[in-house]
């Protein structure tokens, strides 16, 4: 997937300007690459594009997470994109279900397997059935 389709899907998703949807999606993945080890960091950066990889900042040196839980996770993506925390969930699920598009099955599953049960309400919407756009 290119960039821009990327940011078109999280435009879509949370019904927001292109604009708002870059700036919530670099929020979300900032705030991922600080939850997930380096080489994990590093795997998941290799399969999105040059814009997505920067914000990832992928370092073999990061190899340690942040552990944070979920409501962690929210706040800072709400403090980042300066919204509120029903919106910065709301912008998690929408980039959660766009990764899952645009990565691989098995990238996927080895970036959920990092997160702990409390994480469950904003990835499981990105692997219900229907999840993923229609393509025009």
């Amino acid at each position: 997937m290119n960039y821009d389709t990327f940011i078109d899907q999280v435009s879509q998703r949370t019904a927001t300007s292109s604009e708002r949807a870059v700036e919530l999606t670099r929020a979300v993945l900032e705030t991922f690459g600080e939850r997930l080890t380096g080489g994990e960091v590093l795997d998941l950066a290799a399969q999105l594009p040059q814009p997505l990889q920067l914000v990832l900042k992928p370092s073999p040196s990061t190899e340690q997470a942040d552990r944070f839980g979920a409501a962690e996770f929210v706040a800072r993506v709400a403090l980042r994109a300066r919204v509120e925390e029903p919106a910065a969930r709301d912008a998690a699920q929408a980039v959660f279900t766009t990764l899952r598009e645009a990565i691989t099955g098995g990238e996927f599953d080895d970036v959920v397997t990092q997160l702990p049960r409390d994480y469950r309400g904003l990835v499981e919407p990105a692997m219900a059935p229907g999840a993923t756009l229609r393509r025009a």
